[in-house]
C-alpha cells in the first residue's frame, strides 16, 4: 500500500505550463549570472585592481556557499511550501544583485555574491520541486525538466554573450542590474500562477547540519586552491583538510543518527538517483572548467574582447541544446545507463578533439588564436554528449524520489551541479594562474607581483605606461 502525502494527492494545476515559464525565468537569472561572471572576470579583476586569487574569490562565492544551503533550504521548502520559499529567494537574489552592481570594492562584491548565493539556495530547489508537485503526468512531467534542463543551457549561453554586449556598452555593474527587470517578472507571474502547498508533516529543518555541510565543502574548496597555488602553505592546507574531513564525518554521523535527516542516504540506494547524481557532477564539472579556460586564455593572450570569448565559449551549450531534449525522448528507449555513459564518453571525446587547439607549452602563448577550428568542433561535439546526460540526469533523479521529498532530491540534484562546477572552478582556475607563473618568461626587473598573477603583470604594465587592451583599459 503505498504511503498517501499531502503533495502526492495534488490535482493538475490549470496554469501548469505557465508556472513552467516562471520558474523557468529564476534558473535563467541564476545561470545567466554564473556564466556570466566567468566571461566578465578579466574586466572585474581589473576594474577593482583585485589579484588572481581575489577574482576567483569573486566567482567562487557564489558556489561555495550555495552548495552548502542547498540541502537545508530543500527540504525547508518541503515544510513551508516550495512556492513560498521561491518567492523569498527571488527577493533575496534581487537586493544582492543591487549591492553588487554597486560595489566599490572586492570585499563588498564577494559579500554581495555570498547574499545572492543565500537567495540562489531558495529558488534553485523550489524551480525543480514546483515542477514535481505541479506536473502529476508522469509524460508531461518529463517534458517539463526537459525543459527545466534545455533552460538551464540556454543561460549558460546567454551569460558568456550578454556580459561582453554589456560590458561593451555600460559600466561592469549592468552585468548584476539587469537581473531585477527578470526578478520583477518573474515574482510577480510566481505569485499569481505557483499552487500554494505546504506540509506540516514534512521532515524539519536541521540547522546543525547545513552548517556541517557549509564548512565541509568550503574546507575542501580551500584546501583544493591552497594545493594548486604555488607557492603552497603546507599549515594552510593541512588545517583546512582536517576541518573538512571532522566536518563531513560529523555530518555523515549525523545524518544517520537523525529521525529526519537533512540527507537522506537511502536515496542513492537507487541506482537511478545514484547515476543521475553523478552525472550532474560530470557535466558541471567539465562546463565550467572550459567556460573559465576558454574566456581567461582568450582575453588575456589573444586580445578578445569579453563579447568574442563569450561567442566561443557558447559554442559548448549551442551543442547541448537538441541533445538535451532528445535525451529526455531516448530515455524509455536506450535506458538510464547507456545515455548517461554515453554521453560522458561523447563529451570527453569533444575535449580531446578542443584540447588539439590549446597546446600546453610556452610557445603556443604566442599563438592562442590558432588552432580555431579544432577548438570549435570540440565543443559542439562535446555539447552534444553532455547536453543528453544532463538532461537524462535531472529526470533521473527527480522521478527517483517520493513527492514529499521533491525538494530534497532537487537540493541533491543541485548541490551535484554546484560541487561540480564549484570544484572545476577552483582546480582548474587555480592551475591556469599555477601554469602562468611557470610557463611566462618576464624581463629582468620587473615587480615580482607580476609573477604571481595574471592581473597582478597587468596592474604593472598599466603603471609604468604599457598599452593594455582596449576592453582593459
Amino acid at each position: 500500500m503505498t504511503e498517501e502525502h499531502p503533495f502526492s494527492a495534488a490535482p493538475k494545476s490549470p496554469h501548469r505550463w505557465l508556472l513552467l515559464m516562471m520558474v523557468g525565468l529564476g534558473l535563467l537569472l541564476v545561470t545567466v549570472d554564473i556564466t556570466i561572471l566567468l566571461t566578465a572576470l578579466p574586466v572585474l579583476t581589473h576594474e577593482l585592481h583585485a589579484s588572481a586569487a581575489e577574482g576567483l574569490w569573486i566567482v567562487n562565492a557564489y558556489p561555495l556557499f550555495s552548495t552548502g544551503l542547498l540541502l537545508g533550504a530543500g527540504t525547508l521548502g518541503d515544510r513551508i511550501g516550495h512556492r513560498r520559499m521561491y518567492l523569498v529567494g527571488l527577493v533575496i537574489f534581487g537586493l544582492a544583485s543591487l549591492m553588487a552592481a554597486y560595489a566599490a570594492s572586492v570585499a563588498v562584491l564577494v559579500l554581495a555574491r555570498v547574499l545572492q548565493a543565500v537567495g540562489a539556495s531558495a529558488m534553485l530547489p523550489a524551480t525543480l520541486a514546483l515542477i514535481r508537485v505541479g506536473f502529476s503526468d508522469e509524460r508531461e512531467r518529463a517534458l517539463a525538466i526537459s525543459v527545466w534542463a534545455c533552460l538551464s543551457l540556454v543561460g549558460a549561453i546567454l551569460g558568456p554573450l550578454l556580459g561582453g554586449w554589456l560590458l561593451g556598452h555600460f559600466h561592469w555593474g549592468a552585468l548584476f542590474l539587469v537581473n531585477v527587470p527578470i526578478i520583477a517578472v518573474a515574482w510577480l507571474g510566481t505569485w499569481f500562477v505557483a499552487p500554494e502547498q505546504r506540509n506540516p508533516n514534512a521532515d524539519p529543518w536541521d540547522l546543525p547540519s547545513s552548517v556541517l555541510a557549509l564548512l565541509t565543502l568550503s574546507s575542501l574548496v580551500l584546501a583544493i586552491k591552497t594545493a594548486t597555488h604555488p607557492p603552497i602553505d603546507l599549515g594552510l592546507l593541512g588545517a583546512a583538510l582536517a576541518t573538512g574531513l571532522v566536518a563531513g564525518l560529523a555530518f555523515v554521523r549525523r545524518q544517520r543518527r537523525l529521525t529526519h535527516p537533512l540527507l537522506d542516504f537511502s536515496l542513492f540506494r537507487n541506482p537511478a538517483f545514484a547515476a543521475g547524481v553523478l552525472g550532474a557532477v560530470s557535466v558541471t564539472f567539465t562546463t565550467g572548467g572550459v567556460l573559465l579556460g576558454v574566456s581567461q586564455r582568450f582575453q588575456w593572450v589573444a586580445g578578445y574582447t569579453p563579447l568574442q570569448s563569450g561567442l566561443l565559449a557558447s559554442v559548448l551549450f549551442i551543442g547541448t541544446l537538441p541533445s538535451s531534449i532528445l535525451g529526455g525522448l531516448w530515455l524509455h528507449r536506450i535506458g538510464l545507463r547507456r545515455l548517461i555513459a554515453g554521453g560522458l564518453a561523447v563529451g570527453a571525446l569533444g575535449m580531446l578533439v578542443a584540447a588539439q587547439a590549446l597546446p600546453w607549452h610556452p610557445s603556443g602563448l604566442q599563438a592562442a588564436d590558432e588552432g580555431l577550428g579544432w577548438l570549435v568542433t570540440g565543443l559542439l561535439l562535446a555539447g552534444l554528449g553532455l547536453g543528453a546526460t544532463i538532461s537524462v540526469a535531472s529526470t533521473a533523479i527527480v522521478e527517483s524520489a517520493p513527492p514529499h521529498r521533491a525538494g530534497m532530491a532537487s537540493s541533491v540534484e543541485e548541490v551535484a551541479y554546484e560541487f561540480g562546477a564549484l570544484l572545476s572552478i577552483a582546480l582548474l582556475g587555480s592551475l591556469l594562474t599555477g601554469l602562468y607563473t611557470v610557463f611566462v618568461q618576464l624581463p629582468p626587473g620587473v615587480d615580482a607581483a607580476a609573477a604571481r598573477s595574471i592581473s597582478a603583470a597587468l596592474d604593472i604594465v598599466a603603471a609604468s605606461g604599457g598599452a593594455l587592451p582596449d576592453h582593459l583599459a
